[in-house]
């Protein structure tokens, strides 16, 4: 059970507590989401409730009242500079629209999700845009499924022309295929697995993945790729997976680095425990916003 929301709080729950700006035109970042599950195959449905949870779950965990002062919970270096648009959200069809929007105005995308194979269709605009672009794909699943086309684990093999495989990689794999294992080497992917961020420690990890990457980065964040101890409410959860601090980590350093885009999908509200994976959603964007580098 939800607790109620007076109607102040209500309405700003509509927009997640990162935003700074009620203007698009002068933001920086616009978070936009597409609650769209229709490419899922998953027994466990809803993540397309996932977008109006994680920013309703924001202005409840993320915002503090001190008697009448509202103070917003900042990630750890402040918000910085950057200036954040809450878009609203978006239908499937609508993501060729939009992103070009986005990018012609020269600003980052931070797409919600919704299932994974919303990216397939994101990475086509960004290729449009840039060319093949420097993926940095975390996720349990390679989501390089071949015999099966246009869904949530079919993303790689379906956004192969836009995507530059010699610069970019998989992080937290851990529940492939046979197939999969099978296009993985036969492109050249690099990928990290939970395990080698055992044995190598995420220095020599963070190492890896600044040495791969290119221009034109966009990152997509799979929440299962954590393991299910930190985000339980997944469409489809797997054991031994990667720790939030880690992922967060690496992913701060990638976004200071420059990215062209960013998305978090397969959140699913329904079965969540106690909000704990939306509100660790919004913690990364959090932190992501205060790590973008704007102009």
């Amino acid at each position: 059970m939800q607790p109620k929301l007076d109607d102040k709080t209500e309405k700003l729950a509509k927009k997640i507590s990162w935003a700074n700006t009620s203007s698009f035109d002068e933001s920086d970042i616009i978070i936009l989401g597409i609650p769209d599950e229709t490419g899922s195959h998953s027994i466990w449905s809803g993540t397309s409730k996932a977008p109006d949870r994680i920013r309703r779950i924001s202005n409840e965990r993320d915002i503090y009242y001190e008697k009448k002062l509202q103070c917003l919970a900042l990630p750890t270096k402040g918000l910085q500079d950057a200036r954040v648009y809450d878009y609203g959200n978006i239908k499937k069809r609508q993501i060729p629209k939009t992103f070009d929007k986005i990018l012609s105005s020269s600003k980052i995308p931070i797409a919600i999700g919704g299932d994974h194979s919303n990216t397939a269709e994101i990475l086509k605009v960004m290729a449009k845009k840039h060319g093949p672009v420097s993926l940095v794909y975390f996720d349990a699943h390679p989501d390089f499924v071949s015999h099966t086309r246009n869904y949530y684990g079919s993303v790689i093999t379906d956004s192969v022309d836009h995507i530059d495989m010699k610069s970019s990689i998989q992080i937290g794999i851990r529940s492939p295929e046979t197939e999969e294992l099978a296009n993985i080497e036969k492109h050249g992917l690099k990928v990290i697995t939970p395990f080698d961020v055992v044995e190598q420690g995420m220095k020599d990890i963070s190492k890896t993945v600044m040495d791969t990457i290119k221009e034109n980065v966009y990152v997509s964040f799979d929440m299962d790729c954590l393991d299910p101890a930190y985000a339980p409410g997944v469409s489809v959860p797997v054991p031994i997976g990667m720790e939030s601090q880690d992922t967060t980590h690496l992913i701060k350093k990638i976004v200071q680095r420059g990215i062209i885009g960013l998305d978090i999908m397969e959140v699913c509200p329904k079965h969540d425990l106690n909000n704990q994976t939306s509100h660790l959603a919004s913690r990364m964007i959090g932190e992501i916003v205060s790590s973008c580098k704007v102009y």
